[in-house]
């Protein structure tokens, strides 16, 4: 006896998607995002308005999966729609932060009084927003919009010193 699990993800008006073979292309309003999304004996299809991720198999990682993968198709589509915003802080008590964006990566200057700059990648389709003492991260992908302010968070980590103390750094406030 052969039991299939399948998911549904709802396609709003004003969003395409695409199925070829493995990957998935979103297109809406904000712009486009693909990923490329497999596993074995799990199929999506698109189906009218939705999309359907389905297993043949009623495995527990199979069924883990079906669930994964169409959490990831509703990221892309809140993403082309809506978009993401992580807003940061910048907080420092003696040695002022002073923060400028190069083409790929974010250059963090005088972080607890050191004079090498220290420096986060930015990823693709990420725009970093820099404001007095906050940092606003924004974009469509949402894995690219976290790596991008995970960056920037390790890049700020206090190393050799008591944290308690030293309470330097840029941290996430909130997440839209």
């Amino acid at each position: 006896m052969v039991k299939e699990i399948a998911r549904q993800v709802e396609i709003p008006e004003g969003v395409a998607v695409s199925v070829d073979g493995n990957t998935v292309t979103v297109k809406g309003p904000k712009g486009e995002v693909s990923r490329q999304l497999s596993y074995p004996e799990i199929e999506i299809r698109k189906e009218d308005s939705r999309l359907v991720v389905n297993s043949r198999l009623d495995r527990k990682q199979h069924r883990a999966m079906v669930g994964t993968l169409a959490a990831h198709i509703g990221n892309m589509i809140a993403g082309v729609t809506s978009g993401y915003e992580y807003r940061m802080k910048v907080v420092y008590s003696h040695f002022p932060i002073q923060l400028k964006t190069a083409s790929d990566e974010l250059i963090i200057n005088n972080f607890l009084g050191e004079r090498k700059s220290r420096s986060a990648k930015i990823m693709p389709g990420t725009k970093v927003e820099i404001g007095k003492d906050e940092v606003v991260v924004k974009g469509i992908d949402k894995e690219h919009v976290g790596q991008t302010m995970a960056n920037i968070e390790q890049a700020t980590k206090v190393r050799g010193f008591d944290i308690r103390i030293f309470q330097d750094g840029i941290y996430l406030v909130d997440k839209r």
